[in-house]
């Protein structure tokens, strides 16, 4: 991993960029009353930002006119592009954090009151920028007006309300605290959906091409998959890839915080699909709506699979009745650092419902729904898939399982320990020829 010592340093005239997104601010304004006075519609996204820029090239003109006149330079035709930008995205979009957004080299953006900005790179590289505000409370006022322009939903973010979870039109998730931390901060997670499919995967280091054909073939077999991980390791990306494996007329219910999975961008591979996204209470304290509700609600929508993006709490009880009930398939993700830690952590989850079971039963209750645990290990930007664990069975508090893929010395993903000749068999019947790999 890469990190630069110094941000990088923007020429632009701030000062130009404020006075021009003032100016453009009573524009847009002046804007709306006026097609409201002719009963006209609201102006589109696109319309608004295409008036904008024709607004902020007058102001431009103008500029220019009054600088000739004066005998000073004008603005080079670059200057003007991203003088433009700036002002443009300063009013209608998320000011100088725009330009990190619409860099496809950034995956993270972590920002924190005026400081200056760290992103990491797709490459696994960390850069410092320089900072996207002038003072800890414009931070908060941007994240105020990205929950008010960009969220489907009513979201708050005050002193009452100190953090904001929230999806950004282009898939990001967003996150934010004040009050609560020391300085206001900001962390925006980006997400690649043209990252889709097992292959890809494999090609970039993260499969090799045994596991990628065992993993397709567990899909299609109708497993029940838990993919574990740190934070940023690739365990929504490889649960996506796995998703994009089930044969395209089964229906899916997705279960999500937000709306990360993306099977939207998918359509032709799931036409028969509903996303479900959790939702805080409101101003008043009402209408929040849990995983765990939404878990029951997918119950009830007739899937053919339930795919959880991450399981934290008291939805894992659910989730695995429904993984135990018939629905087998459905998959989910969470936090452990190994295959092996899944096991606790899940019954601990189970806990959270209050359901009173004691652990021999939770146990039971696990071993039966489900089938792989897999654990993606992350060094860097090295990362791969590290553990496949094939659940078998529980005695009492333990649960039976068996490493069937784990790293040897020499981090080479080898089979460990061979299949049960069930599920060997299952797997040979969807394209899984685990002979074939034998050295």
């Amino acid at each position: 991993m890469t990190v630069l010592d110094h941000p990088q340093k923007s020429s632009i005239d701030r000062q130009l960029v404020n006075a021009l997104a003032s100016r453009l601010g009573d524009v847009l304004a002046d804007e709306r009353l006026d097609r409201r006075a002719r009963n006209m519609a609201d102006p589109t996204n696109d319309e608004e930002h295409n008036f904008a820029r024709t607004a902020v090239h007058a102001e431009l003109l103008r500029l220019s006119a009054a600088r000739r006149s004066e005998g000073r330079s004008v603005l080079t035709v670059f200057d003007e592009v991203e003088i433009t930008s700036a002002a443009i995205a300063q009013v209608l979009g998320l000011g100088r954090l725009q330009p990190l957004l619409e860099d496809d080299e950034i995956s993270d953006i972590h920002v924190r009151g005026n400081s200056v900005v760290w992103v990491k790179l797709r490459n696994g590289e960390r850069e410092m920028r320089e900072p996207i505000v002038e003072t800890d409370d414009e931070l908060i006022e941007l994240v105020r007006r990205a929950a008010t322009r960009l969220s489907r939903q009513e979201r708050r973010f005050d002193a009452g309300t100190p953090e904001l979870n929230m999806q950004l039109p282009d898939g990001s998730r967003l996150f934010a605290t004040m009050d609560v931390s020391l300085r206001p901060s900001l962390v925006i997670r980006r997400h690649r959906f043209e990252i889709s499919s097992l292959k890809e995967l494999q090609l970039r280091g993260l499969l090799t091409p045994e596991l990628q054909d065992f993993l397709a073939a567990a899909v299609r077999a109708r497993r029940n998959i838990v993919i574990a991980g740190g934070t940023g390791s690739g365990k929504t990306t490889l649960l996506r890839a796995l998703i994009n494996e089930i044969p395209v007329f089964e229906r899916l219910v997705t279960i999500e915080d937000a709306y990360e999975l993306g099977l939207d961008h998918f359509e032709h591979l799931h036409p028969d699909h509903d996303s479900l996204q959790s939702r805080p209470a409101n101003v008043e304290g009402q209408g929040e709506i849990t995983l765990a509700d939404l878990t029951r609600m997918a119950l009830r929508m007739d899937p053919d699979r339930v795919i959880v993006g991450e399981v934290r709490g008291a939805e894992a009880f659910p989730m695995l009745m429904a993984m135990s009930q018939g629905n087998n398939g459905s998959m989910c993700t969470m936090h452990a650092d190994s295959t092996r830690s899944v096991f606790p952590k899940l019954a601990a989850y189970v806990s959270m419902a209050s359901t009173g079971l004691p652990i021999d039963t939770v146990n039971l209750l696990l071993s039966s729904a489900l089938h792989f645990v897999i654990y993606i290990s992350s060094t860097g930007s090295d990362r791969r898939v590290a553990s496949v664990r094939e659940v078998v069975d529980c005695d009492g508090a333990n649960i039976i399982s068996n490493e069937i893929f784990a790293l040897n010395s020499q981090g080479e993903l080898l089979r460990t320990f061979p299949l049960r000749e069930a599920t060997r068999e299952l797997l040979s019947a969807f394209g899984y020829d685990d002979d074939r790999y034998l050295p």
